[in-house]
């Protein structure tokens, strides 16, 4: 990679802010970031009661990999995102980037809350229900990279991993909380009114929180400076293929990461359904207490990865990953009771937090400002959609045609990328563009 001049990060030169003023800054981000996901995930959720209201079908897994599609759909928009919102926050600032994109967002949520069924407009319903997913893979695409920019740039040297980390409590914590929302509906509807309307109100909730988060979002205090904003190299793609490695590191460990992160989360929930055939309820039961654990743990590990550091972090995950994909599916594919489900979907998410506490802050620390919000979004929006957002698609694929197992090997191989990526990746603590040096080689 090009040299960095140590002296220049792009961050506003002022006083170090306060833990305080630090922890504001994080919560006001966090927030935007957590209506973002929560909007995002909410379809994963809600797909099993709507999917025969836009997609009339015969079979539950016909209608289900319909559903999943679309959900593919919505990620091939993030690398659009990821460059549009991208060039935005490193020429215009964070925070304006950060606004338009939960703005979209609940956009996007609110169109599906009101979209009329397959019986009432016919094929137009899908095609609207398309049209919306893709406004919020648009927004999503956005958000991660510049989000994961902004927390790296005002946590502070020393705290990085660990204040960072809470993008991740945020996006779990929006997954969560589509989790709980489904949940209360399913104690307090029946089956038959969940179909029939009670599947909207997530997206409508979703759109009523965005408002939220643009009061909050509105409050921040922008974390690149106006020379670095000015610079003709900000923003630009030109100078964003000077950092090849760095684009290279991203895009393997966003391909091992969010393939196994899906896998263990989104797609589990259709998995413990539709594969080891626990009852809705159940499912959701431990899909919850999953979560939160998991959200929980993100924070001990982002401060593990500011005592050992990044590379340390993510040597543990790939591996890990790569060596436990297999028999851990493997082996939730044959339970029959929740609770032997919860331990081993327990087990897999523990892996994940290696990766997932620190996987903005271990990108942004491989750009630098002028480049960085583009360099973390886009290779990482690239590969989500290529693997993380197809990880549905091709398990239920790989299920219709008889040999789901052979889902379990993809994993393992993709996280198998990541452990070679790690291995090739420098020290940040010495080398990287926030708390090193700024120099590496490509």
């Amino acid at each position: 990679m090009n040299t960095a001049v140590p002296a220049v990060t792009g961050v506003i030169p002022t006083a170090e802010p306060s833990d305080r003023q630090k922890i504001k800054a994080i919560v006001a981000a966090s927030s935007g970031n957590l209506v973002e996901w929560y909007d995002f995930y909410a379809y994963a959720f809600t797909s099993i009661y709507f999917a025969s209201a836009f997609f009339p079908s015969s079979s539950p897994t016909g209608q289900l990999l319909a559903t999943a599609g679309i959900f593919a759909v919505g990620f091939f928009m993030r690398p659009l995102g990821g460059w549009i919102f991208g060039r935005i926050a490193d020429r215009r600032g964070r925070k304006s980037s950060m606004v338009f994109s939960v703005l979209l967002m609940c956009a996007g949520s609110l169109m599906i809350g009101l979209l009329p069924t397959y019986e009432t407009i016919g094929v137009l319903a899908p095609v609207l229900l398309l049209v919306a997913r893709l406004a919020q893979g648009l927004s999503v695409g956005g958000e991660y990279g510049t989000a994961a920019t902004y927390m790296s740039e005002v946590a502070g040297k020393g705290r990085r991993g660990f204040l960072s980390s809470f993008q991740y409590v945020t996006l779990i914590g929006g997954q969560l909380l589509a989790v709980l929302v489904v949940f209360a509906l399913q104690h307090v509807l029946t089956g038959e009114e969940m179909r029939a309307w009670g599947w909207r109100i997530p997206f409508l909730i979703g759109a009523v929180a965005a408002v939220v988060a643009m009061m909050l979002r509105g409050s921040l205090k922008e974390s690149i400076s106006h020379e670095t904003m000015n610079s003709k190299e900000a923003g630009s793609l030109r100078a964003l293929m000077k950092h090849k490695r760095a684009l290279l590191i991203t895009f393997a460990f966003t391909m091992g990461g969010s393939l196994y992160f899906y896998t263990m989360t989104t797609y589990m929930q259709k998995f413990l359904v539709n594969t080891v055939k626990l009852d809705l309820k159940s499912v959701s039961t431990v899909m919850t207490l999953a979560l939160i654990v998991f959200m929980l743990l993100q924070p001990l590990f982002g401060a593990l990865s500011d005592r050992i550091g990044r590379r340390n972090n993510m040597i543990l995950f790939s591996g890990l990953a790569a060596l436990g994909a297999v028999p851990l599916l493997s082996s939730l594919s044959l339970v029959t009771s929740p609770y032997a489900a919860f331990g081993l979907i327990l087990t897999g998410l523990v892996i994940a937090t290696f990766y997932t506490s620190i996987s903005g802050v271990v990108k942004a620390e491989l750009f630098p400002a002028e480049v960085r919000a583009l360099g973390v979004g886009l290779p990482y929006a690239i590969a989500n959609a290529m693997f993380g957002g197809t990880a549905e698609y091709v398990a239920l694929s790989f299920k219709s045609y008889g040999n789901e197992s052979l889902f379990f090997y993809y994993v393992a191989a993709m996280a198998s990328a990541a452990f070679l990526a790690s291995l090739w990746m420098p020290d940040t603590r010495k080398y990287g563009y926030l708390d090193g040096n700024g120099r590496m080689k490509d």
